[in-house]
């Protein structure tokens, strides 16, 4: 009984990693990571959020005598959404601006990912800004679906 619920306990784990990270919202690009990360960089700039940052984290390795398949991140926001949920409790800065992934698997399949603003709200026990909270979840949503498309 005890090697069947050890058996039971390794398989739930493995399958449950096998399905991403909790919270991440991934999506599947038709384009290069560069041209989605471009793609999404002038999105954002358009609907006049601030980029904190564009890393190249394929880049940097290379620098260090590395390799690793093309991944960036981009780090935006928009400072009158981020302080209302400061506001409401100040670790979720450790989540914000909002950084989204894109990266290049061994298959080549291009990979968009961000941070579900629904467990974030969760994460940092925020629960007074529902309506902040679905804005930020539909520019998201907008933004990203454009930028893989």
């Amino acid at each position: 009984m005890k090697k069947c619920i050890i058996l039971f306990a390794s398989l739930f784990f493995l399958c449950s990693t096998a399905y991403g990270a909790e919270g991440l919202i991934t999506k599947t690009s038709s384009h290069s990571v560069k041209e989605t990360m471009d793609k999404l960089e002038k999105i954002v700039k358009e609907k006049g959020f601030s980029i904190a940052a564009r890393v190249n984290h394929a880049a940097a390795a290379m620098k260090n005598g590395l390799t690793l398949r093309p991944t960036e991140v981009l780090i935006f926001g928009n400072p009158k959404l981020g302080t209302l949920f400061m506001q409401s409790n100040q670790s979720i800065g450790i989540d914000l601006p909002i950084k989204v992934v894109v990266w290049e698997d061994d298959k080549g399949v291009v990979t968009l990912g961000y941070n579900d603003p629904a467990w974030l709200a969760k994460r940092h026990s925020i629960t007074d800004r529902e309506k902040p909270f679905a804005k930020m979840t539909g520019a998201l949503k907008k933004f990203t679906d454009a930028a893989v498309q």
